[in-house]
């Protein structure tokens, strides 16, 4: 079974996805990463060259491709995976979900602005943008998460050892 982390941008994603990963010796399957490699640019790249519509179909093609192959692996998604219904239906399938969350003023001074995050609304604040961004995805993280980690408080090695534990008194971690 899959163990798979979401949620929204500087929740710590990518940072506790790598020390389960290393914890539980198991394969990691970083999706923005396997974006970029696959379109050879940046996702910052992508998304100016062809536009976020595009970068959510190559999202998605890699979920599915991930998703077929990855056993026993921890999957770290992008913060809009919840974007399309299909994705987390494609999930679900392979393992559970796991939802990373943390106040809008611990986002904010995580991910001050980043020219390597591209935008995901034009025309407003970068305060305002992380705002009205987390409110539209909130109830779809919300419905997808099989468990939920707040990160505000403690190490990202104290959040991964959390959810390992958590993880392993489910009974997920049984078929490794």
């Amino acid at each position: 079974m899959n163990i798979i982390l979401i949620g929204y941008r500087g929740t710590g994603k990518s940072t506790i996805a790598r020390i389960i990963s290393q914890k539980l010796n198991r394969k990691l399957h970083v999706l923005d990463a396997l974006i970029s490699y696959s379109a050879g640019m940046s996702i910052q790249k992508i998304v100016a060259k062809w536009g976020w519509a595009r970068f959510r179909e190559m999202e998605t093609f890699q979920i599915k491709h991930v998703a077929n192959k990855a056993e026993n692996a921890i999957i770290d998604c992008g913060g809009g995976v919840v974007l399309n219904p299909d994705n987390i239906i494609c999930l679900k399938q392979t393992g559970k979900i796991i939802l990373l969350t943390a106040p809008l003023e611990v986002i904010l001074k995580r991910i001050r602005p980043d020219s390597n995050r591209p935008s995901l609304k034009d025309g407003v604040s970068f305060e305002d943008e992380q705002k009205l961004v987390l409110e539209e995805r909130g109830p779809l993280y919300q419905k997808a998460a099989d468990l939920v980690f707040e990160t505000t408080s403690g190490s990202p090695e104290e959040k991964a050892n959390q959810i390992i534990q958590t993880v392993t008194e489910n009974g997920w971690l049984n078929n490794a």
